[in-house]
């Protein structure tokens, strides 16, 4: 058994030398595979590609080792999660688009169902003192479970002093200056892109495999399929229907680096300036999709559930899921579909992997932000955003949360526990803390 070269492939998954099995699945194959790997994609981006690797390439030998990983590194270059676009993509090698559509698919809609679920279910018992109590375990876990990302992006991605600065400048910026997250991913694009401008282009690099006029008619029929809607509800609706379409079609653009990179900024809009959730309801809701099945960029279906149940009832709640389910992931299968017959071309090509490069180094001061921002709202009742940042009110210091990170970042430390495990075992350590508060 060897590795792949790809540094970041590297540390996910091992490279096996399987054979490419050479006739297609059949429909009812691929729709048992894909959904056992929907049912089973706990665990963050990482845990699912090992899981696809394992499925896809070592045991079926449905995609070779290096075609399995250009399209990872492609995915990577796109906004939006991975995972779910890698499996978009393995689907449509082995099917065409109809086999695009259903991988992609059966790995959303199984974590989508769940999030409904939990969404109503929050909506109606979340505020109860047993609930609120499981819940401070959970918010806990939730400030270590985006530390130990970020520990992990950052060994992949910051290679050298030159990575190190973009990352302390993108934290900077986002932290203290409180610019815009797609101005700083914008900057560090540029900067790598004009920082590869002396390396070639490779000259033997494949060309695409379809024509350029189908590429077209792709791009419009999926832009058609997003944009189309966006425009009747802002035409018809011009409501709390409309504001979802919107900012979630503008978030889709943005997403580079994943759900933890784009979920400040997500907070800010939703929390501050729409006013659909709580500070507190956003961590909670960031812990409820930790605990689901396929993307963590689902979070964004349970807030536009709580804000049409907080607007409207159960009706709104629902048409506000749907609303954001749409705007989140068809953007995805545009990418795809449209982008897939030049990965192979793409791969070649030294001044998207140095902006590919660059946002990712970004992407880690980014997510110490969040990280930062949620240890500060979990442990203190009161923070305020003033000019040099959110600043925390001392008096207000919660030593029952503050206790329960430590004890859930000495757990990550120290025990192998899966995702769904260490969160109910934080659930319950959150309400002994609370019972033992009440107690004293």
């Amino acid at each position: 058994m060897v590795y792949a070269c790809d540094p970041q492939a590297k540390d996910r998954f091992p490279v096996t030398e399987k054979a490419t099995q050479t006739q297609p699945p059949g429909y009812p194959e691929l729709f048992h595979v894909f959904g056992r790997i929907g049912l089973l994609s706990f665990g963050g981006p990482a845990a699912q590609i090992a899981l696809m690797q394992r499925e896809l390439v070592e045991e079926r030998g449905w995609l070779d080792q290096p075609a399995f990983l250009r399209a990872l590194s492609f995915c990577m270059l796109l906004p939006g999660p991975e995972a779910m676009q890698l499996a978009t993509y393995a689907g449509w090698r082995l099917r065409g688009t109809a086999g695009g559509l259903l991988a992609g698919l059966l790995f959303v809609l199984p974590g989508a169902l769940v999030i409904f679920a939990l969404a109503l279910a929050y909506a109606s018992y979340g505020q109860l003192p047993v609930v609120q109590a499981l819940f401070l375990g959970i918010k806990a876990a939730v400030v270590v479970i985006v530390l130990m990302a970020l520990r992990g992006l950052a060994k992949r991605a910051l290679r050298g002093r030159g990575d190190i600065v973009i990352a302390a400048m993108a934290f900077v910026g986002i932290f203290f200056l409180q610019l815009p997250f797609p101005l700083i991913i914008a900057a560090a694009a540029l900067w790598g892109w004009w920082r590869s401008r002396a390396e070639t282009t490779d000259t033997t690099a494949p060309s695409a495999s379809v024509p350029l006029g189908q590429t077209v008619s792709t791009a419009a029929l999926w832009l058609a399929l997003w944009l189309v809607p966006l425009g009747l509800l802002l035409w018809a609706e011009a409501g709390l229907l409309a504001d979802l379409a919107v900012f979630f079609s503008t978030l889709a653009v943005v997403t580079f680096g994943g759900a933890y990179a784009v979920l400040a900024y997500m907070t800010q809009a939703v929390v501050t300036d729409f006013g659909w959730l709580s500070t507190a309801q956003m961590i909670d809701a960031l812990g409820l999709a930790e605990t689901t099945p396929g993307p963590l960029i689902l979070v964004t279906q349970f807030v536009g559930i709580l804000a049409g149940l907080s607007q409207g009832g159960t009706g709104l709640g629902i048409a506000a899921g749907i609303v954001t389910l749409w705007m989140t992931f068809i953007p995805c299968f545009l990418w795809i579909f449209t982008g897939a017959p030049y990965i192979d071309a793409l791969a070649h090509k030294p001044r998207l992997r140095g902006a590919l490069a660059c946002i990712t180094a970004a992407v880690v001061g980014v997510i110490a932000n969040l990280s930062l921002w949620f240890a500060l709202h979990v442990v203190f009742a009161e923070v305020t955003l003033t000019q040099v940042g959110p600043l925390p009110s001392w008096h207000t210091l919660d030593l029952a949360a503050l206790g329960l990170i430590v004890l859930a970042l000495l757990i990550q430390l120290r025990l192998a526990i899966p995702l769904p495990g260490f969160l109910a075992l934080m659930a319950v350590a959150g309400f002994a803390a609370n019972q033992a508060m009440l107690m004293v």
